[in-house]
């Protein structure tokens, strides 16, 4: 039976630091503030908005909401984004994504400073990612990755990882982090020939598949450490991963579950890069 990697106990430890940070920021009488911008009612993007705002609340962070109707023309937009960059009390920024269509969505995120991109937003802050230089954050999902790792003394010095996926939002940022832990990686994606036979070399794999299930026994074996990244919603309306947990956890070492892995560890992740970006600025 694998240990599971509970993304509550990180959480946990995470909220610690981000508590003890802000009260030492607001000790020198800066408030550390996340502005949130959203462009329409998305469902997806409210519910996430309401998670983020709780979570600032509960860690000492101050958090901002700029609502823009689905209409809203670029130059209102680029405006808004240009207000933020310059308001000092503003530290960090979220911007949901996808945009409507009618936006350039690659101009509108370029827009946005550097040093307020607390989820990899900015092409600045993602060549900070693969430099290894301190430009913006790295995103949060798989920034949560690593906290797991952390948390759970997985040493990554050595080791194999593979990540399952090669997308700029979790797959890349994933493999470029896990290479800055010294652990020599391969990255798998649906041009992959045999994938099972690649990731069952793995001592770390890491699923961001998009893919509900797609990670079966097949893919594994004992002695590996499962992070499965992926949120999907399965015939049944439960909320599962991109790994067939039933089929997987017998076999490996540790697994994080879908819910309650790395899904709950993001949001605090995110806080984390306000109050950081913060201390940056204030140092």
């Amino acid at each position: 039976m694998a240990k599971q990697l509970l993304g509550k106990e990180v959480t946990a430890a995470l909220n610690e630091r981000i508590i003890a940070n802000a009260n030492a920021l607001k000790e020198k009488g800066v408030i550390p503030t996340l502005c949130i911008i959203r462009v329409g009612e998305n469902p997806s993007d409210i519910s996430y908005e309401k998670g983020a705002t709780k979570r600032c609340e509960t860690l000492g962070v101050a958090c901002k909401k700029i609502v823009l109707p689905e209409n809203v023309d670029q130059d209102e937009l680029l405006s808004t984004i240009k207000k933020v960059n310059k308001d000092d009390s503003v530290h960090g920024v979220l911007l949901f994504r996808p945009l409507p269509k009618h936006l350039n969505q690659a101009v509108i995120e370029n827009a946005l400073a550097a040093e307020k991109d607390v989820d990899c937003m900015t092409d600045l802050s993602m060549a900070g990612v693969f430099t290894g230089k301190q430009i913006g954050f790295p995103p949060c999902t798989p920034q949560a990755c690593m906290e797991i790792l952390d948390h759970y003394g997985i040493d990554c010095t050595g080791k194999k990882a593979v990540v399952i996926g090669r997308s700029l939002v979790v797959g890349k940022p994933a493999a470029m982090m896990l290479v800055k832990k010294n652990a020599t990686v391969t990255i798998c994606h649906t041009k992959t020939v045999d994938m099972p036979s690649v990731t069952k070399e793995a001592d770390i794999l890491i699923v961001a598949a998009g893919r509900a299930g797609v990670v079966g026994a097949e893919y594994v074996r004992e002695g590996q450490t499962v992070i499965d990244v992926g949120i999907n919603v399965n015939a049944e309306g439960k909320l599962c991963g991109d790994v067939d947990y039933a089929a997987v956890e017998p076999i490996v070492d540790a697994i994080t579950p879908v819910p309650g892995g790395v899904g709950s560890v993001t949001t605090s992740v995110l806080v984390g890069h306000v109050v950081e970006a913060a201390m940056r600025k204030n140092a």
